[in-house]
Formats: C-alpha cells, sequence, structure tokens
C-alpha cells in the first residue's frame, strides 16, 4: 500500500446499522479486515481512523473506496474509479 493512495476495499458502499450518539471509527487506509471499521492496519502509515459520531439512529453509507470527497460517507466517487 502506498502512504499515499488507500487500498479500495470495495467499489460500493457499506450500509451500516448506526446508533444515535454512538462513535464509529471509519477505516481510510482500506486494508482493515473489519471493514468499513479501523482494526489498526494503518499503523505504520500515514493513514488514520476517522471518527464519525452518529447524530440519528438509521442507516449510514461508508466509503467503501475510500475517495469519497464527503468524507466517511459514500458520494458515489466508486463510480470513477
Amino acid at each position: 500500500m502506498s502512504d499515499k493512495q488507500p487500498v479500495i476495499a470495495q467499489k460500493s458502499p457499506f450500509a451500516v446499522e448506526v446508533e444515535a450518539g454512538k462513535s464509529y471509527w471509519w477505516c481510510s487506509c482500506g486494508k482493515s479486515a473489519t471493514q468499513p471499521f479501523c482494526d489498526g492496519s494503518h499503523k505504520g502509515s500515514n493513514f488514520a481512523p476517522v471518527e464519525h459520531k452518529a447524530e440519528k439512529s438509521g442507516t449510514v453509507y461508508f466509503c467503501g473506496c475510500k475517495h469519497s470527497a464527503s468524507g466517511v460517507t459514500c458520494d458515489g466517487s466508486h463510480q470513477k474509479l
């Protein structure tokens, strides 16, 4: 893995049911075995997990390609990869 480009975990979002007020740590490097969440696989790279604090309970579509311009949530960027 390059320290500049993340690994594409999948070219579609991860639909996850979240609970209001809970924090979720999104994997930004793409190497985590617990996608879309961090398992520490970024250690030794320039990547770090990104916190997503759920404002309300429901489905969140976390970015799977790691290229979303909107951060942890999918913005459709995977369609251009």
